[in-house]
């Protein structure tokens, strides 16, 4: 795409990578660049910081904490998370559905809704920021006072708080929704592999045992993140989805002499003498954290240091050693960002891994095409061979796919083409289809045994001991009969006979038939998949045929790659 004039939103615009994709993007004519950060002191101190190099182009600073409400993106997540009511609320919002009005609550929903960016490019490093909330301590806390037969809710809420698949979940179904209603063109994740391109024997972790159960945690929710992303990518509609996962260590941001920062806070320099020594006695306890122990000097660490960014800093001999060969080595952040553009411009830089998975995933194959064939053809020869009809399990699900095949069948059976429901009225569609379930007592047991009711046309449910729809936590819960849950509950998974629904059959069958219509009659190329032939030329219902349409083209559910 051509970024001349385009609004570019950078998220994590403060940051090694993000500054550097900045720079990189300003000679590109951008209209407008939005750099974010999780505080306001960063996102004004990056714009600040282009401000000679940007030309004509918009800089904007926007910041606060992406993965959190917009009342609640500029307060620290320790106090977040720290205060129950918020706490509950926090949790609330990961196990409950994502509504519109839901997703709107969401400071990252807001901003691109807001910006409406053609461009997001995304720097902020997702993996650590939920990894590191270490799911293995609250675990540890709540196994604790499980042991201990004491007070579990704090320590349950906090586990529940750190869980790390419900967040990134949360995340990206946040970001999808928000860029798909911006009418966002191009989203582009700057991600990582964990490790810094190492395997499970890294040597650098944080004190934890080798290979670091946290840090694995942070690769895997890198995985995790790519695969959505590659979900993403394949879903109508939404903007085009790139990644680039640098797998080595990424530097460096500046180089100099001075006070050393460990997350944020000098650090104190003590002294202690040798007569001060702590005895070791076999048998006794250590304590690693002693506050009693050491002199503080008043003084402050000072040094020679590299900044690496959101890394932090590391000493010559640290970055001597990270770098060496056969440990992480480094790529810089302007390789990043030049890679960045070009994948932006549309070139190939063969560094989008979401590219690479499309390249290396097996898809569907012309064998499975051909078998697919003589396997329908073995399943209807023993339909007839049984006077069975194979229709719906539920063990494919959701259950709303049983119930359209169910639907499909009904209809089938009652009139056998579409042209038929067409020609019909919705009155007496609905009642046709209402003697043929009371006239069967096999077929309407087969239907409400696999958990899907049938809400017959005076409004009464048939049912068997197990709904499918809705979906209760407690089997024992029990919900409101509303107007609003009744339609939710036959759409989502009940067998509706009411008048509505049945002008609604009617309806996709014509559109079946508008789309046949519009087929040039001389046309027998492969250009259109469905056509008088897929449909066959009587236009018999087919129900498998007829869901598969309705869940690709009424339901926006079609592949795409």
């Amino acid at each position: 795409m051509d970024i001349s004039g385009k609004s570019i939103l950078i998220l994590g615009g403060y940051g090694l990578v993000g500054q550097a994709i900045a720079r990189r993007l300003i000679p590109e004519s951008p209209r407008r660049l939005v750099l974010l950060s999780l505080r306001r002191e960063e996102a004004e101190e990056a714009v600040a910081g282009l401000g000679s190099e940007k030309g004509d182009v918009e800089l904007v600073p926007a910041w606060g904490d992406i993965f959190t409400f917009t009342d609640l993106k500029d307060r620290p997540r320790s106090e977040i998370f720290g205060d129950p009511a918020l706490r509950r609320r926090f949790i609330s919002s990961l196990i409950e559905g994502l509504s519109e009005s839901a997703a709107s609550e969401y400071a990252l929903y807001q901003l691109i809704t807001a910006e409406k960016p053609d461009v997001v490019i995304d720097a902020v490093n997702t993996a650590t920021g939920i990894a590191y909330q270490d799911i293995y301590r609250t675990s540890r806390q709540a196994w604790d006072a499980l042991q201990k037969e004491g007070d579990l809710q704090e320590s349950l809420e906090m586990l529940l708080i750190t869980d790390y698949v419900p967040q990134l979940i949360r995340h990206v179904q946040v970001l999808w929704q928000s860029m798909v209603k911006a009418g966002t063109h191009a989203y582009l994740k700057i991600g990582t592999s964990g490790t810094g391109g190492m395997g499970l024997n890294i040597p650098y972790t944080h004190s934890e045992e080798k290979p670091s159960r946290v840090l694995l945690s942070k690769t895997a929710l890198a995985g995790a993140h790519t695969l959505l992303l590659f979900l993403m990518a394949r879903t109508p509609g939404g903007p085009i989805t790139k990644e680039i996962k640098p797998a080595a260590a990424i530097a460096w941001k500046g180089i100099g002499y001075g006070e050393v920062l460990r997350r944020g806070r000098p650090v104190q320099l003590y002294d202690v003498g040798l007569d001060e020594a702590e005895p070791l006695q076999l048998g006794d306890r250590f304590r690693p954290l002693d506050v009693s122990r050491g002199r503080d000097t008043g003084r402050t660490l000072k040094s020679v240091y590299i900044d690496t960014g959101e890394n932090g800093v590391f000493s010559l001999e640290e970055f001597a050693a990270i770098t060496t060969g056969e440990q992480m080595e480094f790529v810089t952040p302007e390789e990043i960002a030049d890679a960045v553009a070009q994948e932006l411009r549309g070139g190939n830089t063969g560094h989008d891994v979401i590219n690479a998975l499309d390249n290396a995933v097996m898809g569907p194959t012309y064998r499975a095409g051909i078998m697919r064939h003589w396997a329908l053809e073995k399943l209807r020869d023993l339909e007839k061979r049984h006077g069975a009809r194979s229709i719906a399990f539920e063990n494919l699900g959701p259950p709303r796919l049983s119930k359209l095949l169910f639907e499909g069948d009904l209809l089938r059976r009652t009139f056998g083409t579409m042209a038929a429901v067409r020609a019909s009225t919705p009155s007496a569609i609905s009642a046709r289809l209402a003697e043929e379930i009371a006239g069967d007592a096999d077929y309407r047991g087969e239907i409400v045994s696999i958990g899907i009711p049938i809400l017959l046309p005076d409004g009464r449910l048939l049912r068997g001991p197990e709904c499918k729809v809705p979906v209760v936590p407690v089997p024992s819960e029990t919900l409101e009969i509303t107007e609003e849950n009744l339609d939710e509950w036959a759409r989502g998974g009940w067998v509706d006979l009411r008048e509505p629904n049945m002008a609604l059959w009617r309806a996709r069958f014509q559109r079946i038939e508008n789309e046949i219509e519009a087929i040039p009659p001389t046309d027998s190329s492969s250009r259109f998949l469905r056509d008088r032939q897929f449909w066959s030329g009587e236009g018999l219902i087919q129900p498998g045929k007829v869901t598969g349409w309705i869940f690709a083209t009424e339901e926006k559910g079609a592949r795409m790659k």
